[in-house]
């Protein structure tokens, strides 16, 4: 046993750990060994230890403050809410986590027990290592008397630059471009052509005037509250209200390429439906990534487009805004013109974003209630016609708030009620939610499960209608080889592999974890063995490319996703593809990745060894599925409550769903505890806007 090794295996004290900062890192390492920590939260320790080794040593608490904000950034926190973990710090830290892999000799309970707020900040008195926000310091603490935030330096310039953005486009958002000089009637006119049917209180019509109104705005809403329609008729509006020489140069972008290919394909029928005077050619049709419009530098975290070369653009729409986080946000801000618009849209109950920030959470935290304020409300009157409730109107509405709105109903779920019902019941947080599934509605289904091999999955997975059986049917229907892939015979496997992109989109499996025997991991096993049990794959042999051994994963009808953005090939992570044959120049059949065209391709053909980063996607986590939709959604819940379900997760998990919703659970009181579990993210954005 080396010195090293020696070390690990002594067991450790708290009184100990709280002594020695080296001690400290001892045991940090034993959390990062048992993955309860990640070796980037460890490292980022060790380097302020060195850093302060030979002068002001830093403390040990300090220390372990930098280590739990570091774990918390990894967990989608902006920072460390000092009170809140030492109130609650399993709860706080999701630590230990659900399964851990070891047991440690001391946990972040235990190095927290009997230490009073006043005591850990006196601890996090250090110049050299921590300051106010004021110098270069690697550490921030924004020391509120009640509730202190402790940051990296990163994250906080982050939140301060969206702050003070946000200000400034809150202070100048009206009038500057001539809005509010044109006169209130030929905006009503406006409004009246492009709303022509406006009942009483029709949140559209408000949202588009409101966002007309503002440099700054946010539309929020559930789906099918006309969140697309609305901002389709503001573009139009903005062109009409404006006068300029030549077209408003109009953004369209989405956080990742399958909800940017979703607005497209929504931006596409919304042309057609809207009926005006004059020809709509102007408006915008491209919808890009956030980070393509931003111009990613390889190997880097910064964009092309930044305040010094800002994006050419008058009006920048971004759809999906809940999946944003603080540092792409900051870095979008900071790349818009001064004189450019901001439209964020999206739905501010579903899951923050994976990165640390829940923008458009902490944003909208005030929307349900409007809160807006006697000129808001004159305004909108005078320019819409229509009478808003006295319930949103409040004389401490803030900036912020004179910016947003909310729309209110859907129009997805008057065919469908069930999935609305279930969506509405679940951010009431009533513990009832199994009751809708008792056969009132039948698009709510629910199926009650010991195993993965319940005879009951394999009918649910196999249905030939709402499950893959449908992807199986096309799969079966491939076209004969009748030569090479010339002439025609291209158009016909693009076709078949369109037809089967769409049939896999029909539904989809949805899990909360990865791990886990509902976890995703595991699900996709279970289900790649129930598809190729019926010869889904069986003729793979005829296949293979040399560089694709039998030993592969690459099968006829396997679905993957991408894992890493692959800016060569044109691929995001989270696109999918499905592997299916495809003739070769001679003729010969070759497993080639489906996935859906772009740029008016029918399908893009990709070869499996060219994909580095890709994982099997039968089932993905609910994460994974936003920006997504699926005529049958079917989430699987795990065996025993974890931290992670929570409310915005199985709501995100149930509005996926467009006409069917399948509920797989092994005990009805995970899901009670799910929807009374909310997400809580720790950040500044949240304290100044709540």
């Amino acid at each position: 046993m080396n010195a090293t090794e020696q070390a690990s295996s002594q067991r450790v004290t708290v009184s100990e750990a709280l002594a020695d900062s080296k001690i400290l890192i001892r045991v940090l390492d034993q959390w990062a060994q048992a993955d309860w920590l990640r070796w980037l939260d460890v490292e980022v320790v060790r380097f302020l230890w060195q850093q302060t080794a030979t002068s002001d040593p830093a403390s040990p608490l300090l220390l372990l403050a930098a280590a739990l904000c570091s774990h918390q950034n990894g967990h989608g926190h902006a920072c460390l809410d000092l009170a809140y973990c030492l109130e609650d710090p399993d709860q706080a830290l999701a630590l230990p986590p659900d399964r851990p892999h070891g047991q440690p000799d001391v946990l972040p309970k235990d190095l927290l027990a009997g230490l009073t707020l006043e005591q850990w900040r006196g601890h996090l008195a250090h110049a050299q290592l921590i300051d106010a926000g004021t110098g270069n310091a690697p550490l921030v603490l924004v020391d509120d008397p009640a509730r202190p935030l402790f940051y990296l330096r990163r994250f906080w310039r982050y939140e301060q630059a969206i702050l003070r953005q946000i200000e400034k486009r809150l202070e100048t958002s009206a009038g500057s471009d001539g809005i509010n000089a044109v006169d209130p009637q030929k905006l009503r006119s406006i409004l009246d052509s492009l709303f022509p049917d406006a009942e009483d209180c029709d949140w559209q019509k408000i949202a588009c005037a409101n966002a007309l109104r503002n440099r700054f705005a946010i539309i929020t809403g559930g789906p099918g509250t006309g969140k697309t329609t609305t901002v389709m008729r503001l573009l139009i509006a903005l062109q009409l209200a404006i006068s300029s020489d030549r077209p408003l140069r109009i953004r369209l972008a989405a956080p990742t390429g399958k909800a940017a290919v979703r607005l497209s394909e929504s931006i596409s029928s919304q042309r057609e439906r809207i009926s005006r005077e004059g020809d709509d050619t102007s408006l915008p049709s491209e919808v890009t990534t956030l980070h393509r419009l931003l111009g990613p530098i390889p190997n880097s975290r910064q964009f092309r487009h930044h305040a010094g070369n800002p994006l050419p653009a008058d009006v920048v729409v971004i759809d999906e805004a809940s999946m944003v986080d603080i540092e792409l946000f900051a870095q979008l801000l900071d790349a818009l013109p001064d004189a450019c618009r901001l439209v964020l849209l999206g739905d501010k109950d579903q899951l923050a974003s994976v990165e640390a920030g829940a923008v458009l959470g902490s944003l909208c935290a005030r929307a349900d209630a409007g809160h807006y304020s006697a000129s808001t409300i004159a305004w909108l009157t005078s320019t819409t016609g229509q009478q808003l409730p006295a319930s949103v109107q409040s004389s401490d509405g803030q900036p912020i708030d004179q910016a947003i709105t909310m729309l209110r109903f859907s129009y997805r779920f008057g065919r469908i009620p069930g999935i609305g019902a279930l969506a509405g019941a679940i951010n009431r947080q009533q513990d009832s939610l199994l009751e809708l599934f008792d056969g009132r509605y039948p698009e709510l289904q629910a199926l009650r499960l010991q195993t993965s091999s319940d005879k009951a999955f394999r009918q649910l997975i196999l249905d030939p209608d709402n499950g893959y059986g449908r992807l199986l049917k096309i799969l079966s229907q491939q076209p004969a080889t009748t030569g090479s892939r010339q002439g025609a015979e291209p158009s016909i496997w693009d076709s078949w592999a369109q037809q089967v992109l769409k049939a896999f989109d029909g539904f989809r499996v949805l899990a909360a974890v990865r791990r886990s025997e509902f976890g995703t991991i595991a699900l996709n096993q279970r289900i790649e063995s129930i598809l190729r049990s019926t010869g889904m794959d069986s003729e793979v042999a005829r296949y293979d490319s040399p560089a694709l051994s039998s030993e592969t994963l690459w099968y006829r009808g396997r679905a993957i996703m991408l894992t890493r953005n692959d800016y060569n090939l044109k691929l995001m992570n989270g696109d999918i593809g499905i592997v299916l044959p495809c003739p070769d120049a001679e003729g010969r059949l070759r497993l080639r990745v489906a996935f859906p065209g772009k740029d008016g391709d029918a399908v893009r053909w990709v070869s499996p060894t060219r994909l580095q980063s890709v994982e099997t996607a039968f089932a993905m986590t609910v994460h994974k599925s936003q920006g997504s939709e699926f005529a049958h959604t079917a989430l699987v819940l795990p065996g025993h409550d974890v931290p992670i379900l929570t409310r915005e997760l199985i709501y995100t998990a149930v509005t996926r769903a467009s006409r069917q919703f399948t509920l797989v659970h092994s005990d009805p009181d995970i899901l009670a505890r799910a929807v009374r579990r909310r997400v809580t993210r720790q950040d500044g954005l949240n304290r100044a806007y709540s």
